[in-house]
């Protein structure tokens, strides 16, 4: 009996050791609304938002403020009806209206439909550089991994081991380069805008509405810090010949909306960027 007790100890404090060293919610993040957490099979910290009618938007929003870094988290977002939903890893230096931002929302759908990735920058309030794509793979199947790049040069997006995005820096336009930034995680009702321009709201009789998150990744520079070891990495990183073929790849199959190309919405012009790449 000792002997068992012993090894059923030994294999809980293992377990526990493993949870323990993989844990990073309540290390480096508060939260907001309704946030749960627990372990998979491998000991990695599962992090799950929680929407419905009476709890409101959930969310968690790092501790520490970056400048330029790397981002990563693996997500698995609402199974089925998921209209109206909106689900977030962004960064982000304020609400007030000359905020600089970088987002990565993944706009709900109704059953059947694709989900769609918005990628927006907002440099000195200025915005409305989207681009999104339809997912070409079902994001509440299982994870998959959503990265940030951001440094001084350029700002990429990447969806598992895939470049979809470069946006840019050019002389004389905003770009986000000199407001640090906090990096949050977020679910909220996004009925007004999200699906199909606001045309399918949240079905709350399908709620709760749960997304998960999973294996959270930064190599950044901390505002008023050191950069960590490794920077170098990123801190230089613009996209290689494959790399661009990746992203050229997804706005030929994928891509549903590219502000470029919305001369309705910019009747004085097309913003200057576009012109430059």
């Amino acid at each position: 009996m000792a002997r068992r007790f012993l090894a059923v100890f030994a294999v809980a404090l293992a377990l526990s050791q493993s949870a323990s060293a993989k844990s990073w919610l309540d290390k480096r993040f508060n939260t907001d609304g309704t946030v749960r957490t627990g372990y998979d099979a491998s000991g990695q910290e599962v992090v799950m938002l929680n929407l419905n009618q009476q709890s409101g938007a959930a969310g968690f929003n790092s501790k520490e403020q970056y400048l330029y870094g790397e981002f990563s988290i693996q997500m698995k977002l609402i199974p089925g009806n998921s209209a109206g939903t909106v689900s977030c890893f962004y960064l982000s230096s304020g609400d007030d209206e000359w905020r600089d931002e970088i987002d990565m929302e993944f706009m709900g759908n109704s059953s059947g439909h694709p989900v769609v990735l918005n990628t927006n920058v907002w440099a000195n309030g200025d915005g409305k550089k989207e681009h999104q794509f339809d997912l070409w793979f079902d994001p509440a199947a299982d994870y998959h991994t959503y990265t940030i790049i951001w440094n001084p040069e350029n700002i990429l997006f990447k969806v598992d081991n895939l470049f979809i995005r470069s946006f840019k820096r050019f002389a004389g336009l905003p770009y986000p380069s000199s407001k640090p930034m906090r990096l949050h995680a977020t679910l909220w009702d996004g009925s007004y805008w999200a699906t199909e321009k606001g045309k399918i709201p949240i079905n709350w009789s399908n709620a709760p509405f749960v997304v998960s998150y999973r294996n959270f990744y930064a190599n950044a520079c901390v505002s008023g810090g050191a950069c960590h070891a490794g920077s170098d990495r990123w801190m230089k990183k613009q996209l290689d010949a494959a790399e661009w073929g990746t992203v050229k790849w997804a706005e030929r199959s994928y891509m549903r909306y590219n502000y470029c190309d919305d001369g309705y919405r910019f009747p004085q012009g097309i913003p200057a960027e576009c012109s430059r790449y």
